[in-house]
């Protein structure tokens, strides 16, 4: 008598309830086990360490900051094991951290695809599979826009820290960034923060810091750019 083949544990994160409860049949219906189904990161976190499942599937943007809580999570989740299969299903490509994630784990075991070119439950389960066997599945989308970005450093950086650097390259101190932007200094520091932190600039003085940041400013803007 052959043995039935055992169902593959699945933890799945998404916040949106239809959705979540719909992959979660849909995943069913294919020998796929989902013995969690949460809808934000420290759920995550917490039913990974509870079930030790054999693929995560998580939303990028969820609770309580819906920016990318999902895919720091599955950062986190990929180093602290590498071998755990990870698949990242968004609307969107959130830069932060995708690159972390695609490069966790050796490239092997991992994921990224965006829900709305997902267009055949067929494929979709075929992707999963092959992350669990050790492949890479990523969305043609978002490997454009990870080279568009790793050609231009700015790319990551949000329109008010394109401000903030834009200043910080004209010569303002935070205190004048401050009272031009009409916010307090410790909200310039904040920015400033993580300006250096998205450009990964070298951790030397700060003042050091600022021209580097300054330089791929330079080295990102336009060669013709609109008078300010």
């Amino acid at each position: 008598m052959r043995s039935e083949p055992t169902a593959v544990r699945v933890v799945l994160a998404e916040d949106g309830v239809l959705l979540r409860e719909g992959l979660a049949g849909l995943l069913s219906r294919f020998a796929f086990d989902v013995v969690a189904a949460v809808g934000d990161a420290a759920a995550l976190r917490a039913a990974v360490a509870e079930h030790r499942p054999d693929l995560v599937i998580t939303d990028i943007r969820m609770p309580p900051d819906f920016s990318d809580e999902g895919l720091r999570a599955a950062v986190e989740l990929r180093h602290a094991d590498p071998d755990l299969a990870v698949v990242a299903l968004s609307q969107y490509v959130e830069l932060s951290y995708a690159a972390d994630l695609l490069d966790s784990g050796a490239g092997r075991r991992v994921g990224y695809l965006l829900k709305d070119r997902v267009v055949d439950v067929a494929d979709f389960v075929a992707a999963l599979r092959q992350v669990l066997g050790g492949g890479t599945v990523v969305d043609p989308q978002v490997i454009r826009q990870l080279i568009t970005r790793r050609r231009d450093p700015l790319a990551g950086l949000s329109p008010r820290e394109h401000e903030v650097l834009t200043l910080i390259a004209e010569g303002h101190s935070n205190a004048a960034i401050a009272r031009r932007l009409v916010v307090t200094d410790a909200t310039v520091g904040k920015h400033v923060r993580s300006i250096l932190a998205k450009l990964d600039l070298p951790q030397t003085e700060d003042t050091h810091r600022r021209v580097l940041a300054v330089l791929a400013y330079l080295r990102g803007r336009p060669a013709n750019p609109e008078p300010r």
